[in-house]
């Protein structure tokens, strides 16, 4: 047993010493490299400024392959057509087409309502645009189209341009509905054109990114605000009554107002018309929830409920018996395209560019979210210019714009949708619509269109949660949220998002105005740097203030960027300057008056020689007598004045007397300052001037002051704006903190450096 245990102990000290072998390794791995300044960085590394690319050049060359490029760059469809794979994918299309076509037909309907248009122009809205979408997005999942937030806006705008009040018929008191619908049918059109044109235009001169400055808190806010308006919109069709139109700021507020007061007036069939509705509906949501999996496509309850509610107020006239508005003529065919009345361009061009950007935010966020799930590229600026394209041919065929639904979206995923063949195959679905069968909804309830906006709001309003995951996780971007919220209730969809806007990108500014600032110090046994506030074990290296800045500088923090340095420093470096300055001129002055007390004498010397020159001249011998004494007074005054002068010249070359120290002003305890601008993504002249400021004032109270990991642009941006110059060149910004430290110690500006310190270091 004990010769058999041997062998394994062996084993085991053998395999314990490797490890720690290891381990000592990994303890004592050591990096040894020279201190390197920015000149010798650039030197060592060949940094050659880089060469911008003209890229407007290759907009002008011609060849084969670039018009072949373009082609697909601009026209989708003829990349991917060819390489349709018809047998895995067209089941899925067909089968995802007719689902969204079901869903598309009432949303239509009811989403023409809610934009205050007749409902065979949301049938309109549900065809060419989405047919147009096929041939130009990049996007395969998402179902453009008729959307209740895109539509509430367009209802602002067509009530606000054309209201009852200004079709009111002079016989009766009455409004003249068919003048009043074309004259919003026009407003609604145009407003499409222009949402078209500025959508294209954005897209051509690849402004997609515009869609960053909306945060998701932003657009999320937004879009609830935009469900609250459109439930209070549709209160009016709900309760059966009649309001006067509104818009501007606090319009939501009066509409509800007026709704509380005019409730005594509710016409009782319309109201039981929609509660019956919207229970229908909900339980068939719920029922698909449930069923989800078992399903094989979800069950159309929208469409169920208008093919019976239609049937039934057929059957039992509710129009006529009960007082229940229905949806009215609905004209089979196609209408012809129709210009657009550019005096109207002006008074849209305000709203016109916030639905542009609205309706692209929701686009391209939905269509982001499904490239990622299913492994591809959506291209933010084709996808501009083809909503824009959808927009702008829409509106020649008066339309109203459109963007694209969240929840038709889903179920165009969910029911084997592969491509945009779904968005065409339903919008073919919808032409058949149109048609043919769009004339046997005329007895539809508006009580059921409103009931199915209302119940699919669901998702949006159910976005007021977000307020409590973002008390947790951020409470700016709750802040954010708020101010979204109540500046689009309280000033209409319009104004509100320009607030929000506004409000987030000052959010911005004000964040980083208001940085985070540390003085750093050593971690032990490290080249690492952190902040002597945050990690006990932070030690400051003696002789050495290492300072940072968690947000770059700039115009609107360099100010308190150097206010912090001169405070976090332990030094009034305003006030030790100003002493300095006043002692300084003391001793000027000093000067001054001493050279006026050594030139008096002179004077004096000066006036008694000439005195006996002129009065004494009697006789030649006198002269002579006179003669010699005044050449001795003379001599004897200019030895007085070469002493006075020897005294001065020695008084100049004696040490230095603007220092601190003869000064007898308080030196401060470091003598090296190092500026981490690790930070700094780009410099303006504001900081150019400040940094410069700080040389200036810190060497003024002899402490010398280097830079430290600087990034390659912000480097080139501090050649161009003439940085360095004699007295602050390359030697002065340092690859790495560490690398200024230890340059900091070796070359003390003032006080002696322990060098067992520098060793350690």
């Amino acid at each position: 047993m004990g010769l058999s245990e041997a062998p394994g102990q062996r084993d085991t000290q053998a395999l314990l010493s490797t490890t720690q072998a290891m381990e000592l390794r990994r303890r004592d791995y050591h990096v040894e490299r020279p201190l390197l300044n920015q000149e010798q960085l650039e030197e060592l590394g060949s940094r050659s400024s880089a060469t911008g690319t003209l890229q407007w050049r290759t907009w002008f060359q011609c060849s084969h392959a670039r018009a072949r490029a373009l082609l697909l760059q601009y026209f989708p469809v003829l990349a991917w057509l060819p390489q349709y794979p018809v047998r895995d994918w067209l089941l899925g299309d067909l089968l995802s087409g007719l689902s969204v076509a079901i869903m598309q037909l009432p949303q239509g309907l009811a989403y023409a309502l809610l934009a205050g248009l007749p409902p065979v122009f949301g049938l309109y809205s549900s065809f060419y645009p989405v047919f147009i979408y096929f041939l130009f997005g990049t996007s395969r999942h998402i179902s453009v189209g008729t959307f209740a937030v895109m539509s509430v806006m367009v209802g602002i705008v067509t009530e606000s341009l054309a209201p009852d009040e200004a079709f009111l018929q002079a016989s009766n008191s009455t409004v003249d509905v068919a003048a009043r619908d074309a004259a919003r049918v026009q407003v609604a059109s145009t407003l499409s054109v222009l949402v078209g044109l500025f959508q294209v235009g954005l897209g051509l001169v690849h402004f997609g990114f515009v869609v960053t400055y909306l945060s998701e808190p932003l657009v999320r806010a937004y879009t609830t605000a935009a469900s609250v308006q459109v439930f209070v919109s549709q209160l009016k069709y709900v309760f059966g009554l009649h309001l006067s139109s509104r818009s501007g700021p606090l319009s939501l507020i009066y509409t509800v107002l007026e709704v509380c007061w005019k409730l005594p007036q509710t016409v009782v069939g319309t109201m039981v018309t929609a509660v019956v509705a919207g229970v229908v509906l909900v339980l068939v949501k719920l029922l698909n929830d449930k069923l989800r999996r078992q399903l094989p496509m979800p069950l159309p309850g929208e469409l169920l409920t208008l093919i019976g509610a239609t049937g039934i107020s057929y059957g039992v006239g509710l129009q006529h018996r009960f007082g229940v508005d229905v949806v009215g003529r609905i004209p089979a065919g196609l209408v012809p395209p129709v210009a657009p009345s550019p005096q109207l361009f002006a008074r849209l061009v305000g709203n016109a560019f916030a639905i542009a950007v609205v309706g692209f935010a929701i686009a391209i966020s939905l269509g982001k979210i499904f490239a990622l799930r299913h492994g591809y590229r959506v291209d933010s600026n084709q996808e501009l210019v083809a909503l824009g394209l959808s927009n702008l041919i829409g509106g020649i065929f008066q339309c109203f714009p459109v963007s694209c639904s969240m929840s038709r979206s889903l179920v165009q995923e969910s029911t084997g949708g592969n491509t945009q063949v779904a968005g065409a195959i339903s919008s073919l679905f919808i032409l058949i619509i149109i048609v043919k069968l769009g004339e046997l909804f005329q007895d539809l309830p508006k009580a059921v269109l409103a009931a199915a906006i209302i119940v699919n709001l669901k998702g949006m309003l159910m976005q007021f949660t977000d307020t409590c995951s973002l008390w947790k996780a951020n409470r700016v971007d709750l802040l954010i949220w708020l101010v979204t919220f109540v500046a689009t209730i309280l000033l209409n969809l319009d104004l509100g998002l320009a607030v929000a806007v506004v409000f987030s990108l000052l959010l911005v500014v004000v964040r980083t105005q208001l940085p985070h600032y540390s003085v750093l110090g050593q971690v032990p046994d490290t080249d690492i740097y952190r902040d002597v506030a945050e990690y006990s074990e932070a030690r400051e290296v003696p002789g050495v203030k290492v300072f940072r800045s968690s947000a770059t500088v700039y115009f609107a923090n360099a100010e308190l960027y150097s206010d912090t340095l001169k405070q976090r420093c332990g030094v009034n470096v305003d006030h030790l300057i100003s002493q300095k300055k006043k002692l300084l001129r003391k001793q000027e002055l000093k000067l001054k008056r001493l050279q006026k007390e050594n030139k008096l004498p002179k004077q004096a010397a000066a006036s008694k020689g000439t005195s006996i020159s002129i009065n004494v001249n009697t006789s030649v011998t006198d002269i002579e007598s006179n003669d010699v004494e005044g050449s001795k007074a003379k001599v004897s005054a200019g030895t007085e004045l070469e002493d006075t002068a020897a005294r001065g010249q020695e008084d100049a070359k004696a040490p230095d007397m603007s220092s601190l120290k003869t000064l007898g002003l308080p030196q401060p305890d470091f003598h090296s300052l190092i500026l981490d601008l690790s930070s700094l993504s780009f410099v303006d002249t504001v900081c150019l001037k400040s940094l410069k400021n700080i040389f200036r004032d810190f060497r003024e109270i002899e402490v010398e002051v280097y830079m430290a990991a600087c990034h390659s642009p912000v480097v080139t941006q501090l050649e161009a704006g003439h940085f360095f110059d004699a007295s602050i060149t390359k030697q002065h910004l340092f690859a790495s903190v560490h690398d200024a430290v230890i340059f900091a110690l070796q070359h003390p500006r003032s006080s002696p450096v322990n060098p067992v310190l520098v060793t350690k270091l």
